[in-house]
């Protein structure tokens, strides 16, 4: 099927090109590992607008960014997760989708905030940048792992979407720097730091919600995320695009390609730690970690 040219933001795809009547349920109906991944991806995604009011806020003035966050980024997440939304609900209907989003945003908009972006404006741009690698990186592998068809078309298409968000960011990035100067240390700590966070709250919420509603009968614990993250980090362990990963986060640095190469095995040991700021979902919006669920 050819890809509609009217869609959201700068996307090359709408949600009317992806073959749903095409789905081959029985090849995944049965693996929860995945349902969990995309359930709680599709939570992520779908609440793009929480993301984007922050940005919009903590971008005031720059009418560049801002038109563009408020006018495709935030329109091309949506889609994302309108998408996501509905793959979900087709391959398994007995999964109440709304219910379990509902706790899903009770708790983490009370925790999605301005206050948790970086100290400056390129910082925070280079902190984009590590968010855009791990989505981007993620549904690429997503989609070349899959056995159902059209969860490979639906991945490919919102890995691409990523990959030209990372270049946004990034364009921004270079604005920013040359204007505030930051450090390559400053850099540096930036993104390892972005990359390193294991627990990320939305990532944590998002499965929790559609594990209390998948089982009603039983208390969450947080050990339950645990055994998911580690479940999903064994599947994704020789998978990742590491060396996609490692291309995207040493961008930012601006290195000459003799120290890029010196920093080569540090930067690839950072960027395994995305197989864990998701459980293997690396496309977590959020940046800080949960308290006490």
């Amino acid at each position: 099927m050819t890809a509609s040219p009217v869609a959201a933001g700068g996307a090359s795809w709408s949600m009317e090109d992806i073959p749903y009547h095409a789905l081959a349920s029985d090849r995944i109906r049965d693996d929860q590992r995945l349902f969990h991944i995309l359930a709680s991806a599709s939570f992520i995604e779908i609440t793009s607008d929480l993301y984007t009011r922050n940005l919009v806020e903590f971008f005031h003035g720059d009418e560049e960014i801002v038109g563009w966050l408020e006018d495709s980024w935030e329109r091309e997440e949506l889609q994302h997760g309108a998408a996501l939304k509905r793959y979900v609900q087709i391959a398994w209907p007995d999964f109440d989708w709304e219910a379990a989003y509902r706790l899903f945003v009770a708790e983490y908009s009370l925790c999605c905030t301005v206050e948790q972006l970086a100290s400056t404006r390129a910082l925070e741009m280079a902190a984009r940048c590590v968010v855009e690698t791990g989505t981007a990186t993620f549904y690429r592998m997503l989609s070349e792992l899959s056995r159902e068809p059209v969860l490979k078309r639906l991945a490919a298409e919102i890995s691409a979407d990523e990959v030209r968000h990372y270049k946004h960011f990034y364009r921004y990035f270079q604005r920013y720097r040359t204007l505030e100067q930051p450090s390559r240390v400053a850099v540096l700590r930036t993104l390892l730091n972005r990359a390193a966070e294991v627990e990320a709250e939305d990532a944590f919420y998002a499965f929790k919600a559609v594990f209390r509603i998948c089982n009603p009968e039983v208390e969450f614990q947080k050990s339950d995320y645990a055994a998911y993250r580690d479940g999903a980090v064994q599947l994704t362990k020789s998978h990742f695009p590491h060396g996609m990963a490692v291309k995207m986060l040493l961008k930012p640095l601006d290195l000459n390609p003799m120290v890029g190469r010196a920093m080569l095995p540090a930067v690839t040991s950072a960027t395994r730690l995305f197989l864990h700021s998701w459980g293997g979902r690396t496309t977590s919006k959020g940046r800080s970690s949960p308290g006490d669920a």
